[in-house]
């Protein structure tokens, strides 16, 4: 419906107010507006722009003056995620409104790439694992190689063989190969993954804690608990650390010890304490625990840094088998218990 069929302000839709607004304020500050918005957005009120026709002095000036009287009304602003959907809700049909939301509470980005970028490298590798090698493979080629190498870092290692096989052969994806790929990810991966992320902010700082080295996560930690002691307590008791893998049944380190590579056994029980590699050692036979003392004997000095990645892999693969049910992970501080 253009404005040449409009009689009154309240039936203009959202994009119309916003198309009106644009050509009230001028080219210069509309395009420096237009600059700001998502494309989706910059589509919606360029369509509706392009429709207005003859737009009357009445429903000009009325806009403008609605404008500034509910501007001068706000006061002060809360931005919120129920505020943003019931704006959008106002000028959008409900289903496209399920979707921005969606997306603005899945990982930074405007491309599906730049958002599958942003993904943390266990929670992609896990869905990865059970995609087709080529799939994995146009992914993989698509995200920034670091973040890439440590998402086949964690596939298991015949499928990560697999994968970077179909890499090597791999040419240049075509257009409709490469947009099925997108439409699987947004349908399963990044809706699944947005629903989810709706968490608790102590179980969220947590697991960034435990993906911090640890200078920088003693920094932090000791800084908040001067300042907010209970929600330190809380986050440390949500925090599982490699050293927490001492709380690992003789079972559960059987299932570690077949999963984990050996090279990166070696260099994160190289940074352990004592208690930990002799818990590992009692679950190993004494010929393959003799060894494997030989081993972190004979690798040297190691940098810290490579210790901490190691350790850090750990704890990711132990809590990839945690979710599959294979082994159970006793997660903070040890209850107290009652005989």
């Amino acid at each position: 419906m253009s404005l040449t069929q409009t009689k009154s302000l309240s039936a203009l839709t959202g994009p119309q107010r916003a198309a009106t607004l644009m050509l009230a304020i001028g080219e210069e500050r509309a395009g420096r507006l237009l600059a700001r918005m998502h494309e989706d957005e910059v589509r919606d009120v360029s369509a509706a722009m392009a429709q207005l026709g003859s737009v009357s002095a009445e429903i000009v000036e009325g806009l403008c003056q609605e404008f500034t009287e509910q501007v001068g009304k706000a006061g002060s602003l809360v931005g919120s995620w129920e505020t943003t959907e019931r704006l959008l809700l106002r000028g959008l049909p409900k289903d496209r409104v399920a979707q921005i939301m969606e997306e603005l509470r899945g990982p930074a980005g405007r491309t599906m790439w730049d958002k599958l970028g942003n993904v943390n490298e266990a929670v992609l590798a896990n869905y990865l694992k059970n995609e087709y090698p080529q799939t994995v493979a146009v992914v993989l080629t698509k995200i920034r190689p670091d973040h890439a190498a440590r998402v086949l870092a964690l596939l298991p290692n015949s499928f990560a063989m697999e994968v970077v096989m179909r890499m090597l052969r791999m040419e240049s994806p075509q257009a409709e190969a490469l947009e099925g790929v997108e439409r699987t990810l947004k349908a399963e991966f990044m809706s699944n993954l947005a629903r989810s992320t709706r968490r608790d902010s102590h179980e969220l700082l947590a697991e960034i804690m435990n993906n911090l080295d640890r200078g920088a996560e003693g920094r932090i930690m000791s800084g908040l608990e001067e300042r907010a002691a209970e929600s330190a307590s809380r986050i440390r008791s949500l925090m599982f650390t490699f050293e927490d893998l001492n709380r690992l049944d003789a079972a559960g380190v059987a299932v570690l010890l077949r999963a984990v590579e050996k090279e990166r056994l070696i260099v994160a029980l190289k940074g352990s304490s004592d208690t930990l590699r002799d818990h590992f050692m009692k679950s190993m036979s004494e010929r393959a625990s003799r060894m494997l003392r030989d081993d972190i004997s004979a690798l040297g000095p190691v940098r810290l840094k490579d210790v901490e990645e190691a350790q850090m892999a750990m704890v990711a693969l132990a809590k990839e088998l945690a979710q599959q049910g294979e082994i159970r992970l006793a997660e903070g501080e040890v209850e107290e218990m009652v005989y």
